[in-house]
């Protein structure tokens, strides 16, 4: 058995596989342990409220974090892990898609001024959403598409780890009553620009890539190429980050807060099938080029394995979910509770959203998946605010759920058919 289990590591693949793996299971660990953290501290020092704004300020900049991925992190990905070993084509992609992500992050800056001054929503606490902007920057100045294209995951687990650290480290030094809210936000910024500014540097010393001005033909290349995935990304943003932001509008802090805390909660256990969904996917862009076949089982084996981790994790989270409530947050609270043993179902879909999109990119099905998110969009925008309505943040948690089930069962219908087709 033992000598089975050595020869199925043996080839460079499958070791750099497992290096990655390991390495974004550390990284999720930090990611995981980290806000479990700062969340009780957060909501005793802020109150519900302050809590409640700051996700509300975090769900309007995520927008702007779509909008400057532009879907590089699976276009982009893909592209480096084909052409690894071109480093003249590596300086390319690279400089190409670092050009096209600071010109939509100075829009994205723009938008956010006309959307700040012009509404009073956001006017009030208007430097909580430009010091969360720091985030938009960070995230741009940080290529993790790179690191996960040349499979080098470890950088993206050291220097997430920073991050993570920083922030955390401050909440506790400097954040001490509730007038130091406005603080979260300038550090949790503060750790994405210097973790951005740091990886940039590694780029240039270990892997010799650096930034080299590319023509307007290439630069329009590489912005057509991520152009399907962005549409996709905006749609899968319309119905996960919009519904935050609309009960933000419809409600208030407090109803804001409360879902935020439930869905941390959830979101920090589903966190888990992070790095498994990030080390396999520069392996099964590769491995579907070369064996359609042994990639169509690959995906399912996976499949197989998330749903049965996921409804283990399930059963955990209901059996002692009061518990964890408490222990997180420092009371039970029931309004609380009614929200996560909604959300708690979620757990079971969770792996299969960015799985499902990573094998329909690869397959080139980036238009069958776009007419998906589109549909589950047209879907969720019509029952979020009726359910909002009459039933607020719980009605908003069925939201999440039945949208969930509706783009698994369209995805799984299209894979269906792209690995039937592939066999032809």
């Amino acid at each position: 058995m033992i000598t089975k289990i050595k020869n199925k590591f043996k080839s460079e693949d499958n070791k750099r596989l497992l290096s990655n793996f390991i390495s974004l299971s550390v990284l999720q660990g930090v990611n995981y342990i980290l806000p479990l953290i700062t969340l009780p501290y957060l909501v005793r020092v802020l109150g519900v409220e302050y809590f409640g704004l700051l996700a509300f300020a975090t769900a309007t900049i995520a927008y702007f974090n779509i909008i400057t991925d532009y879907g590089f992190n699976l276009t982009a990905t893909k592209e480096i892990s084909v052409y690894r070993e071109d480093k003249e084509k590596i300086v390319e992609i690279f400089s190409s898609v670092m050009t096209i992500k600071f010109i939509l992050m100075l829009l994205s800056f723009v938008l956010l001024s006309v959307l700040v001054f012009s509404f009073e929503k956001f006017s009030t606490h208007w430097e909580i959403y430009y010091y969360t902007f720091g985030m938009v920057v960070g995230q741009v100045l940080f290529p993790i598409w790179f690191f996960q294209g040349m499979e080098k995951m470890k950088y993206i687990t050291y220097l997430n780890i920073l991050s993570k650290t920083i922030f955390t480290v401050a909440v506790f030094i400097f954040v001490q009553e509730q007038n130091d809210f406005y603080m979260v936000p300038i550090f949790t910024s503060l750790g994405f620009v210097i973790v951005g500014i740091w990886s940039l540097v590694l780029i240039k010393k270990d892997f010799d890539i650096f930034f080299n001005i590319q023509s307007l033909k290439t630069i329009k290349y590489y912005f057509k190429d991520g152009w399907d995935v962005f549409v996709s990304r905006i749609f899968v943003s319309l119905y996960t980050t919009t519904n935050m932001f609309l009960l933000g509008l419809f409600t208030n802090n407090v109803v804001v807060g409360y879902y935020s805390i439930a869905e941390r909660i959830i979101n920090a256990v589903g966190g888990l099938f992070i790095p498994a969904n990030q080390a396999i996917y520069p392996y099964m862009a590769k491995l579907n080029q070369i064996n359609k076949e042994k990639f169509s089982m690959f995906v399912k084996n996976i499949g197989f394995s998330y749903l049965s981790v996921s409804f283990f994790l399930f059963f955990l989270l209901y059996a002692f979910g009061k518990n964890i409530i408490e222990l997180i947050v420092g009371t039970n609270d029931i309004n609380i509770q009614s929200i996560y043993f909604i959300l708690i179902f979620t757990i079971i879909t969770i792996p299969f959203g960015p799985l499902f999109t990573q094998v329909l990119i690869i397959q080139k099905q980036n238009k069958e998946f776009n007419k998906i998110v589109r549909n589950t969009f047209l879907f969720n925008i019509l029952i979020a605010p009726v359910m909002i309505y009459f039933l607020e943040a719980k009605g908003l948690a069925i939201t999440v759920i039945l949208s969930q089930i509706l783009v698994i069962t369209l995805c799984l219908k299209t894979l269906q058919q792209g690995f039937k087709n592939a066999r032809v």
